[in-house]
């Protein structure tokens, strides 16, 4: 009788330690997981929409799962191009970084087991405007959150004694590659008269102070 009790209490205790074992894996798949979907919301906090697109200079942070050899930090190439060791080259400009997880993930499927993946952008290099003409400090900056014309004016240091404030105008690139011309009179819109005026600048813009 003793032996058989003796024999149920060790079954029972590593059933205990499996199913524990179990358990804390998923508590830790769980916790990556969680934390990448709270880096994912901070980039997307700082960009004007929540489908961010890649582009070139863009610095990505590729997670893979207990996979250290192959998680990395890495910029996008001019090429538009990413490289992973076991995928290759793979292409990230133009595409969102849920769109470049899933792909990295459908790559690794051949070598490892439900892989899981996290791509979140660190530093967004590739959304950047231009500013020319009468202002302090004329050139091109990186769009790290939403802005404004008005924004993006005192990011140059304001505008020069000689600037012709009413004819303000950014020139915007369709998806065509035409070119729209949006005016923008700075004396109106900091006395508050015409902010929709203001509008919200996208990757590529170019305020033109004349």
């Amino acid at each position: 009788m003793k032996s058989k009790r003796l024999r149920f209490v060790c079954l029972l205790g590593i059933a205990a330690g499996g199913l524990s074992s179990q358990l804390d894996g998923q508590a830790a798949k769980t916790t990556f997981n969680d934390h990448a979907t709270a880096a994912a919301a901070a980039v997307k906090v700082q960009t004007p929409a929540n489908e961010y697109v890649i582009g070139p200079d863009d610095v990505l942070s590729v997670n893979v799962w207990k996979e250290p050899e192959i998680s990395r930090t890495l910029p996008v190439r001019p090429d538009g191009n990413i490289s992973l060791p076991l995928v290759g080259d793979l292409v990230a400009s133009g595409r969102t970084p849920a769109e470049l997880q899933n792909e990295i993930r459908q790559q690794l499927v051949t070598y490892l087991s439900d892989p899981e993946v996290a791509v979140v952008v660190q530093e967004a290099k590739s959304h950047k405007f231009n500013i020319v003409g009468e202002v302090e400090k004329p050139g091109s900056y990186v769009m790290t959150s939403p802005m404004t014309v008005l924004d993006a004016i005192a990011l140059a240091g304001g505008l020069r004694d000689f600037a012709r404030a009413t004819k303000i105008y950014v020139l915007r690139v369709n998806t065509d590659g035409s070119r729209v011309r949006l005016p923008f009179n700075y004396k109106q819109v900091i006395r508050g008269n015409d902010l929709k005026a203001d509008v919200q600048l996208e990757p590529r813009d170019t305020i033109v102070v004349p």
